[in-house]
């Protein structure tokens, strides 16, 4: 079982050289600018889904002039998603399968919300400690809950990206051990489910980022 956790461990080497964390840069180190200023079809992949996202979190933050609102959630979005799926390549390391990684993510963002929250918005944010219609006996209560719910966040968001991270990465890890000791007749069978789950944790690399960025926008939208 600790080697098993082995393919999470920050310090684990490659190449007899600490180079786990560089993993994650390895996207923007093997792409030259030069081709994102190129009016080509790798440039067009990246732009859709690019403006497709910046008109749904504009919906969500309700802005419709600032064109420079969604940037920071477009780019959070973009960078988990190329980090999950860096990390289904073998002999890379998964960083965001860390808490040093989201967290590092999650809480200035959490921070600076609650910093314009009560710096700008003050009697708004007292507002959302009791929802409306709440009895007047429930409110402090209501006010623990809501503290609590919101102290919670960066936690909830770090604890969601990270452990289905593990998860998946488990899951393969456990059926590739398996497949040595089988036969050639369970063999093919264990490859189709190996493929399908490959395809699964694909699907949940794009989505995790996809949640963490559509939350982390929820999250500005309640103090703007």
């Amino acid at each position: 079982m600790s080697n098993l956790f082995s393919i999470f461990e920050p310090s684990t080497s490659m190449m007899s050289m600490p180079l786990n964390w560089i993993s994650s840069m390895m996207v923007l180190m093997t792409i030259p600018s030069m081709y994102w200023m190129m009016n080509n079809r790798y440039n067009k992949m990246w732009h859709l889904p690019m403006k497709h996202l910046n008109k749904e979190f504009k919906i969500l933050l309700k802005s419709k002039n600032n064109k420079s609102t969604t940037l920071i959630f477009v780019s959070l979005f973009m960078m988990i998603m190329i980090n999950n799926l860096m990390g289904l390549f073998p002999y890379l390391f998964t960083s965001t399968s860390h808490l040093t990684m989201t967290l590092t993510m999650a809480i200035p963002l959490w921070m600076a919300f609650m910093m314009f929250g009560w710096t700008k918005n003050s009697e708004m944010m007292f507002m959302h400690m009791v929802p409306t219609g709440t009895p007047v006996i429930l409110m402090p209560f209501m006010v623990c809950i809501e503290s609590v719910s919101n102290i919670i966040r960066p936690g909830t968001l770090s604890v969601r990206l990270a452990a289905n991270m593990i998860a998946g990465h488990l899951i393969m890890t456990l059926l590739g051990n398996t497949a040595m000791s089988m036969t050639m007749n369970i063999l093919p069978v264990m490859l189709i489910i190996q493929t399908l789950l490959l395809m699964l944790e694909t699907a949940v690399a794009i989505i995790q980022g996809y949640v963490f960025a559509v939350l982390s926008t929820l999250y500005a939208s309640e103090v703007n």
